[in-house]
């Protein structure tokens, strides 16, 4: 059972590993085809975008260690809850108050799957140890 649910969770980690990496790259190398098909106005400097976008890839990079070795990167997790909460709290205000595209809320919808996911993996390994 434990074997099982170990691989779920693995299984939980290399998704958001890919989802991040991909995320990242598509909105770091291609901003401005993305926004323009949103129909969102560029930002002045997308540089702020950009260097976003490569933290994205680095979270990226984070759950995949955590993908291959779960217990040995649970705090690689408590860092991605920071990031996941702090993400969809803005995203979610900034669309509320009409400061940003449905699109930002919809992947903050994501991240508050993986959030939940994150925090029952902790759960999950606080038990274990």
């Amino acid at each position: 059972m434990a074997k099982n649910k170990d691989n779920f969770f693995r299984s939980v980690f290399l998704i958001a590993a890919i989802y991040d990496f991909v995320l990242g790259i598509l909105f770091f190398l291609f901003y401005k085809s993305i926004f323009s098909y949103f129909n969102i106005q560029l930002p002045d400097y997308p540089m702020y975008l950009q260097m976003s976008a490569a933290f994205v890839i680095a979270m990226g990079f984070g759950y995949y260690f955590v993908y291959k070795n779960l217990y040995r990167n649970a705090d690689l997790v408590k860092l991605g809850i920071v990031y996941k909460i702090a993400y969809s709290a803005l995203a979610i205000y900034f669309y509320l108050v009409s400061l940003a595209h449905v699109i930002f809320f919809l992947l903050a919808m994501v991240d508050i799957i993986f959030l939940a996911l994150f925090v029952s993996f902790l759960s999950y390994a606080k038990k274990k140890n």
